[in-house]
């Protein structure tokens, strides 16, 4: 709610809402700016009520079940189709979709809060209602044939969707794509090949990516909108260490009728589209279940007791407790920062795009536009990285303070545990998300945003902090100048996280002080955030003096024993 309450969302939504003119089309459309966000902050007391009272309770079981392959049919566990069904029926299977289709209209970010209390609930539902950026996709890009054929019974809840993109020689490289689209004589397309490691692979929507043109070019895939059906098949669902409520499916495509969606050719393109939304989502699943792990630990740790002392009141285990309390807050700020970014950056595109049509002046809206596309360029990936990876270390103290009990499967911190693991994997790994920002962190984009905090004034209180992240800035510059020399590149690949994470931290450090300014309480998380994002600091400047990284040249003879 500290968030919800200090959104900047005004501009963004006036233009997802055309004006706020939808009113003749859909009454419950809103009239204005206010009455949209009281239509958000009703629907996130909806959302968190279903989350904590229906969804929560039947998590561990859908744990146990999990779902069933049987003569080519996935069925899924019992509580996730309940859980689906009530989400469905509360309108939240279409929350980022238009009006036009069923859908409620709103803001990625609220979506992203959306998916952060489902997913603290249970981890598996994100994966049914937080890949909505499908369905986004197809209504942007495809024909209004194509809407009206998948958008309609996605929205409802009737049908489940998925992203399927990964083959087995295709992870993160999406240009070794080799699933095979062609056309009949007619012009029909259809679709042969496979696919595999894909989330709800067994729905009745997937926007699909693939070939339709000879060779490995990044421009020879498009993507296709398909029906499940008997033509795809799902050939295994695996064996996974966590979310078991989410069935990951190998397909094989069979001749299977597809529309296509977007531009031949321009796949790629139009998928980037779709990742920006699905790094935030997972980033959003990830903080949703360190909050879970973090609630866990800390109940745990007020009615354990040993040595005749309740360990919440012993120091490392109070310290552990602080540790993941202010991990979990600054994460929070770097997510709805960059979801914030993301609304302003996509609802700009749209509006620059009518303007231009209509012949009308645009210079002004491109520039912010351009702005706001910059800055989710770098947050998509930081927030993914950062956020995931801080979530695995969150589960895994959770885990710690439990002792014992934690590694029993009876607890509930278990389960996060293993649900979590794949958030730095999937949707592209943290290495992957590291070289993706790091192109901006190298250019040092934000210098105008951290010289301008530089000369505010946030008070007394935080003084001292203002100062060491200062400090920070200062220990950046003088890493980023050493790694540019560097000879190798191998080297200055792998600094690049160093680079990344002081980047992380001066970001979000900044956008702490700009909290504690105004919430007494944030006072505390701030300084403790950037006391010890220093200490991190000058432990990556001293890994890039001292050349930690030069012997990467030696992996033979240090690996290979």
């Amino acid at each position: 709610m500290f968030h919800f309450n200090r959104l900047n969302l005004e501009e963004a939504t006036s233009i997802l809402e055309s004006g706020y003119s939808y009113q003749e089309k859909f009454p419950f459309a809103p009239k204005n700016y206010h009455e949209a966000l009281e239509n958000y902050r009703n629907a996130m007391v909806l959302a968190g009520d279903i989350a904590g009272n229906f969804i929560e309770p039947r998590s561990a079981q859908i744990d146990m079940d999990g779902s069933q392959l049987k003569d080519g049919k996935v069925t899924y566990a019992k509580g996730s189709s309940e859980s689906y069904k009530q989400l469905a029926d509360a309108g939240f299977t279409g929350t980022i979709l238009p009006y036009e289709y069923g859908g409620l209209n709103f803001p990625a970010t609220i979506y992203m809060m959306l998916i952060e209390l489902v997913s603290r609930a249970d981890a598996a539902m994100m994966t049914m209602i937080g890949y909505q950026d499908i369905g986004e996709a197809i209504s942007k890009f495809g024909t209004k044939e194509v809407c009206e054929e998948y958008l309609p019974k996605y929205i409802s809840g009737e049908h489940i969707g998925s992203m399927v993109m990964t083959e087995p020689a295709a992870g993160s490289d999406l240009q070794g794509i080799q699933l095979k689209a062609y056309q009949d004589d007619e012009g029909n397309w259809f679709l042969k090949g496979n696919k595999h490691f894909i989330s709800n692979g067994c729905g009745d929507m997937l926007l699909v990516l693939a070939r339709s043109e000879e060779g490995k070019s990044m421009f020879g895939l498009s993507l296709f909108a398909c029906h499940g059906g008997e033509k795809v098949n799902v050939v295994h669902v695996e064996e996974k260490m966590g979310l078991h409520g989410s069935p990951t499916c190998q397909l094989y495509f069979d001749d299977a009728p597809v529309k296509l969606v977007g531009r031949r050719k321009q796949g790629l393109l139009h998928v980037l589209y779709v990742l920006n939304h699905a790094r935030f989502s997972v980033a959003a699943q990830a903080l949703g279940i360190a909050e879970a792990a973090y609630h866990e630990a800390n109940e745990y740790a007020k009615i354990r007791e040993q040595f005749n002392k309740i360990i919440y009141k012993m120091s490392p285990v109070a310290n552990m407790l602080i540790d993941m309390r202010v991990a979990i807050e600054s994460s929070r700020s770097l997510l709805y920062a960059g979801a914030q970014w993301l609304d302003l950056r996509n609802n700009l595109e749209e509006k620059v795009a009518h303007l231009k049509a209509k012949g009308q002046p645009f210079e002004e809206e491109k520039k912010t536009f351009n702005d706001a596309a910059k800055m989710v360029d770098l947050l998509s990936p930081l927030a993914k990285y950062v956020i995931t990876e801080m979530a695995v270390k969150a589960c895994y103290d959770a885990q710690q303070i439990h002792g014992g009990m934690g590694y029993m499967r009876e607890m509930k911190v278990e389960r996060l545990a293993r649900d979590v693991r794949i958030t730095t994997i999937y949707e592209g790994t943290s290495q992957i998300h590291i070289l993706g920002a790091s192109k901006n962190v190298i250019n040092d984009m934000l210098k105008d945003f951290f010289e301008k905090n530089e000369k505010k004034d946030f008070g007394k209180k935080l003084l001292t902090s203002l100062k060491r992240i200062k400090e920070i800035r200062v220990l950046f510059l003088e890493s980023l100048a050493l790694v540019k020399v560097h000879e190798s590149i191998d080297f200055r690949t792998v600094a690049a996280k160093e680079l990344v994470d002081m980047y992380g931290y001066l970001y979000t450090g900044y956008l702490l002080l700009n909290e504690a300014y105004i919430e007494e309480r944030k006072v505390l998380i701030a300084n403790r955030y950037i006391n010890s994002a220093l200490a991190k600091s000058h432990a990556s400047l001293a890994a890039i003096k001292n050349n930690q990284y030069n012997d990467l040249e030696n992996i033979d003879e240090i690996c290979n024993v």
